[in-house]
């Protein structure tokens, strides 16, 4: 009788998935998703045309590879018990991984739906460090950095951060959703790797400019609205933290993007769409670590000082030989550092019960030396790590392309393919083009004729 009244008791004891909050991260999962292709409209729209489908596949790829290594072994090694360092091997496989919620992590959600929100954090990280290298880097080297990049570097962060038993987040460290794990570790990736593989060939010599502002646009549209799940997911429930998340989320990018445009106008007397993007960016990214822990008039102030801060460092970054092509770290690093340490600042339990009181709120300075511990043993292990694993690269398979494919254009040297089709007739070169009924010429000694193109009737000859 006795054990029956024990098994009846455990089994009400036992975590049980709650509808909404699973529905709510499914959401949420695929909003991260769907910030992978709006970087890739980002970062595409910022390149030059000869190297926009390498710069978005990029981002692809870095998500198709995490996708993998993340069910592979990549969750249990930054989730599953294990020491303050690394986790153990006990979720391998996804095994023991499934619809049962997790009572450390998922106590309303499948514990395998908590994976595979996790799954989308890791694949986004690596895509956004492929900014700072665009048009330069082996699309195979940057494959095989991504594999040992994620393995090495975020997978360890992940689980210092948030995993039960991680040593930073033991200390006490805030980290909503990714200031730490995610910005600062790929601009601070992106900075290193950047000045490793060296300037692309006009750097400093030309204006280098986007190709294509309006995608620009439509890939911050798709971030900004990505984001919800990003910050607000991270609450996994659908509760008040979520909301607060979610209002923080928006007012800390609108915030960000009425500064960026003011500083504009201020020094240039021009308000550009380059910057209101870039500033929204900086916005969200700033506001990432402290998301579910301030108030929506603290994640304005935090808007606005994270897009001053990723503004100057951009005006900064020119007078240096670093080519960090998209500004990954000025953007992503800088004002994710900024977020982080001013989340110390800002934070209050009235809004999150978990959390701590910042600086404002009564807790003194001791939050605040906390997450500048977490950022400066962030920056210092990602100084060592990337590196190596891209001197590794390099070795084994070289990093850059030749300087006449990055002429000619990474995406035909890399992909043999081409983004824009003209129409013109240089799309008849190599091809017998017949005038009227009179001569065959090949394209080339057609193009130099300059016959007025009114007066020819063009057909490639079968």
């Amino acid at each position: 009788m006795t054990s029956n009244v024990l098994f009846l008791v455990q089994e009400v004891a036992a975590p049980v998935a709650q509808s909404g909050d699973t529905a709510w991260l499914l959401v949420s999962t695929a909003l991260v998703l769907l910030m992978v292709p709006g970087l890739a409209c980002f970062y595409g729209g910022l390149a030059r045309g000869r190297a926009v489908l390498n710069t978005m596949l990029m981002s692809v790829l870095a998500l198709a590879i995490m996708s993998v290594l993340w069910v592979a072994v990549g969750y249990s090694l930054a989730f599953s018990p294990g020491s303050a360092w690394l986790g153990g091997l006990q979720w391998i496989g996804m095994s023991g991984v499934g619809a049962a919620p997790n009572p450390t992590y998922s106590a309303n959600v499948p514990h395998l739906l908590f994976a595979a929100f996790q799954m989308m954090f890791a694949g986004i990280t690596i895509a956004l460090i492929s900014g700072a290298v665009i048009e330069r880097m082996r699309f195979v080297a940057f494959a095989a950095f991504a594999v040992t990049w994620g393995l090495f570097v975020y997978v360890p962060l992940a689980h210092w951060v948030w995993a039960d038993g991680g040593w930073l987040r033991t200390l006490g460290a805030l980290d909503f959703a990714g200031g730490t794990v995610v910005h600062i570790s790929a601009g601070v990736s992106a900075l290193l790797l950047a000045k490793l593989i060296g300037p692309r060939h006009e750097f400093g010599r030309t204006a280098i400019l986007p190709h294509n502002v309006p995608l620009t646009l439509l890939g911050t549209g798709l971030l900004w609205f990505g984001w919800f799940g990003f910050n607000a997911g991270s609450a996994l429930a659908a509760d008040g933290v979520a909301a607060n998340a979610a209002v923080t989320t928006h007012t800390a990018a609108a915030a960000a993007v009425i500064t960026w445009l003011v500083l504009e106008m201020v020094r240039t007397k021009h308000a550009t769409a380059v910057g209101a993007a870039t500033g929204a960016v900086a916005g969200l990214v700033a506001i990432t670590p402290a998301a579910g822990f301030v108030t929506p008039l603290g994640a304005i102030a935090i808007g606005a000082i994270g897009s001053v801060a990723s503004y100057v460092a951009i005006q900064w970054r020119p007078r240096t030989r670093v080519d960090d092509a998209l500004d990954v770290f000025a953007c992503h690093g800088v004002a994710g550092i900024a977020g982080a340490l001013v989340t110390g600042v800002f934070a209050t339990k009235s809004v999150n019960a978990l959390g701590a009181d910042g600086l404002l709120h009564g807790g003194g300075v001791r939050l605040l030396g906390i997450q500048a511990a977490a950022v400066a043993a962030t920056i210092v292990f990602v100084c060592i790590a990337t590196p190596a694993i891209y001197f590794g690269v390099q070795a084994v398979l070289g990093a850059r392309v030749s300087l006449a494919d990055e002429l000619a254009g990474i995406d035909a040297a890399e992909h043999s393919e081409e983004a824009y089709h003209t129409g013109g007739f240089d799309e008849l070169a190599g091809q017998e083009v017949s005038l009227g009924q009179r001569v065959v010429l090949p394209a080339s000694e057609f193009f130099e004729a300059r016959t007025p193109v009114a007066t020819r009737s063009i057909s490639t000859a079968g």
